[in-house]
């Protein structure tokens, strides 16, 4: 493929941007891509290649082709973060790389992860199977936005220090790049530093990472790392990067499931388990990640056609992320007008630097007419979430933080403002007839 192809043609961001190379439905508008993220016409086609070649001659692909082009994927992605190679792999998604981590390192009594209030539910909730495991306990730093980032770093350095005191030891934090529901920057670069001097093991959770804002790992060298390229580089779904420094790879001895790379404790008189798999020399690490069992990998072999699309019909990372970033801001200011509400945000206005706005909705939460019980909360974000799609086919995560609900929107190039705008008009009159107690009535 090269620049003469239409599929690679640059394009100004917006409507034009999304009806030449997105393959959204005309009438839906997305205003959720940090979700699932979506992926463009010219990155589907490599997909299809890659899915046509393993279906061609399957045990040639999966032996011997597969592993060339996983290699190549990893150098890509190697490239684009700033590390060597052999310190990235790819794994579905961010919560398998979490698993892997928390479910690789061994506990002792005594032993706590730290992690945010506003952690991934998925995230907090593999501790918690730890923690029923293992002798693992967890700690919860509370974390109520808006709030600076001197304050975020002050309350993780005092629940670390207070910890100590007690006498136990933190093993693990884990926080975010940026954070899921709100989603918010997160100043993580000064907790892998405070967690360098504090002893502690730090994990990165950049699932709204890589694609939306520069991760500057060789300067921050954070312990354990996992992007989704499947959210914001418009990889195919699933398909995260997971990097783990030299330093700390032997702390990793199997991949979730355990497969052929795993390399058991060798017993007296046992003899080793046969690997099926041909011979490399490729590092441990490497290897244990190169194959997981059988699972379509494709979506693995479509990072440097994601970069090629990002960089010759965008214009380059720089220029994508900053147009999100704006469009991003600029739909929150828009729904803050429309719901008479603000913007979440610090008055640093750090927490806004991403390409996610978070804007509070028009419900007072209380008894009386017109109000929200709190007990009804959780009933009515998932009667808006519903009738979004169902009655205006479109979609924005709707949460409940710090005692009111907000709505979550994403920029993305293949949107512009009058998409948020009635986006926002739709939110809107949802929220009248949930002030109405149309939820209530709901059959489903």
């Amino acid at each position: 493929m090269n620049i003469s192809d239409p599929l690679l043609s640059p394009t100004p961001f917006g409507r034009l941007m999304r009806d030449t190379h997105f393959l959204l439905d005309p009438s839906y508008n997305p205003l959720n891509h940090g979700s699932f993220g979506t992926y463009p016409k010219y990155v589907q086609k490599r997909l299809h290649e890659c899915q046509a070649m393993s279906e061609a001659r399957p045990d040639a692909f999966v032996r011997h082709q597969c592993p060339a082009l996983l290699d190549e994927s990893r150098a890509t992605v190697a490239d684009y973060v700033g590390v060597p190679s052999d310190e990235i792999v790819l794994v579905p998604n961010a919560s398998t790389a979490t698993n892997v981590v928390l479910r690789n390192l061994q506990f002792e009594k005594g032993d706590v992860v730290i992690h945010m209030s506003t952690v991934y539910g998925a995230v907090e909730k593999t501790i918690a199977y730890v923690s029923e495991i293992t002798p693992l306990e967890s700690i919860n730093v509370a974390i109520s936005y808006p709030m600076s980032d001197d304050n975020v770093v002050n309350q993780f350095r005092i629940a670390i220090q207070a910890t100590q005191q007690a006498g136990q030891k933190v093993r693990l934090a884990i926080f975010d790049t940026i954070t899921s529901m709100p989603g918010l920057r997160v100043p993580w670069e000064r907790l892998v530093a405070l967690c360098k001097e504090q002893g502690v093991l730090s994990f990165v959770d950049g699932a709204h990472g890589i694609g939306q804002i520069k991760i500057d790992i060789p300067n921050v060298q954070p312990d354990f790392l996992v992007s989704n390229l499947h959210k914001w580089l418009f990889v195919p779904r699933g398909c995260a990067a997971f990097y783990v420094p030299k330093r700390n790879q032997h702390l990793i001895r199997t991949t979730l499931p355990t497969s052929h790379g795993f390399t058991p404790l060798q017993k007296p008189g046992q003899p080793a388990i046969f690997n099926p798999l041909p011979a490399t020399p490729k590092s441990g690490f490497v290897l244990l990640f190169q194959f997981v069992a059988t699972i379509d990998v494709s979506p693995y072999l479509c990072v440097k056609a994601a970069l090629e699309f990002r960089e010759k019909v965008c214009g380059g990372e720089e220029k994508v992320m900053d147009y999100c970033q704006k469009l991003a801001n600029d739909a929150g200011t828009l729904a803050a007008d429309i719901f008479g509400t603000e913007v979440l945000d610090n008055p640093e206005r750090s927490l806004t630097k991403c390409a996610m706005t978070n804007v509070r909705l028009p419900l007072e939460i209380g008894e009386g007419e017109g109000k929200v019980p709190l007990p009804e909360v959780s009933e009515v974000i998932n009667w808006l979430a519903y009738r979004l799609i169902e009655d205006y086919d479109t979609y924005a995560s709707i949460f409940f933080h710090a005692g009111a609900v907000y709505v979550r929107f994403s920029g993305q190039v293949y949107l512009e403002l009058d998409d948020y705008r009635r986006g926002a008009e739709s939110v809107m009159e949802l929220c009248r007839r949930a002030e109405r107690g149309e939820y209530r009535e709901q059959d489903s």
